[in-house]
């Protein structure tokens, strides 16, 4: 019986052979787009010796969602291919820990980003808004402590959670179950959930108020120059900032809403709604950050020198 165990075979289904091929290349696409702005930024980092706030924040999360998602694709790849890799302590362990932590820190450190502009940008004349104007790049450094901290926090629940007797017999971790599928909402793993549902909603919370503030104040300048008859240079920056904020506020709450449904389908293997929810999970990290780039006039002024020389290659390939 133990050979049917071995490592070295695999027992993947069309779900999740489909799975596979969906993550995979999603994950890598996200994976190239986060790796594309972590490199520009730190040459520019390299060069100028310095960077500014907006920048930084931007740096660190494209290095969290890069790793993000490496973890999250190694952690479904093997789970669901070769799901007898994680029977050895702590494997499982290990790989539960890092993509929680690296998950929260994405979440987390998008949410830093929602609140920096907003306080950079809004115009608001309230006293305590225009203290956290002047002193918001000081406090970037402790928003990444913060973030790092409640990410850490999730990370440790997240292995206490794989390594009890319940998430680590051999039912459990066949198919990529692994403390996930058969996890029942008991006095023992209530907290656990609770804890990580309390961070999925504070920095969804977060986001929502940065956001709506943000596009009140845009909303609110761009009739100002309206009745002022201002330049329609002025007029289309300003919608084209609303329009990244709210595109950035639907993604981030439909990211919200797969997180909630994945705690709530976590024992439903298999469904179509837990299709879905893999989908949007491995989409939002690259969608979301390919938003930025465009956003950006130095890192979409870079992408675009290296799209028609990726488009040359190609054509000097096809053509030897």
């Amino acid at each position: 019986m133990e050979t049917c165990y071995s490592p070295q075979k695999s027992n993947i289904t069309s779900y999740g052979a489909t799975i596979v091929a969906i993550t995979t290349l999603e994950a890598f696409a996200g994976m190239w787009i986060n790796a594309f702005i972590a490199c520009v930024l730190c040459i520019g980092w390299i060069k100028k010796k310095t960077l500014n706030s907006n920048e930084k924040i931007v740096l660190l999360l494209g290095c969290t969602r890069f790793c993000s998602l490496c973890c999250s694709w190694a952690y479904s790849f093997f789970s669901i291919i070769y799901p007898n890799y994680f029977y050895v302590r702590p494997v499982l362990q290990l790989a539960v820990f890092f993509q929680a932590f690296f998950n929260h820190c994405n979440l987390w450190v998008s949410a830093c980003l929602c609140v920096f502009y907003c306080i950079k940008i809004a115009n608001f004349r309230n006293s305590f808004f225009i203290y956290l104007k002047v002193r918001i790049d000081r406090m970037v450094l402790w928003l990444f402590f913060g973030s790092g901290i409640l990410a850490l926090g999730i990370g440790i629940i997240a292995y206490d959670v794989a390594d009890r007797p319940h998430c680590n017999n051999r039912n459990n971790t066949r198919e990529g179950n692994f403390g996930r599928a058969n996890i029942k909402m008991d006095k023992h793993f209530f907290p656990s959930f609770f804890l990580t549902g309390f961070g999925y909603a504070a920095s969804f919370m977060a986001v929502i108020f940065a956001a709506v503030f943000l596009l009140f104040s845009l909303w609110r300048h761009k009739c100002k120059m309206q009745k002022n008859s201002m330049k329609d240079l002025s007029m289309e920056a300003h919608i084209r900032a609303m329009k990244s904020i709210f595109s950035f506020l639907v993604m981030y709450s439909i990211n919200f809403v797969c997180l909630v449904l994945k705690m709530v389908y976590v024992t439903k293997k298999g469904s179509y709604m837990t299709f879905l929810i893999i989908v949007f999970e491995y989409t939002f990290p690259g969608l979301h950050s390919l938003i930025l780039i465009f956003s950006n006039p130095k890192l979409e002024k870079t992408l675009l020198k290296i799209l028609p020389l990726e488009r040359s290659v190609k054509h000097k390939i096809c053509m030897s």
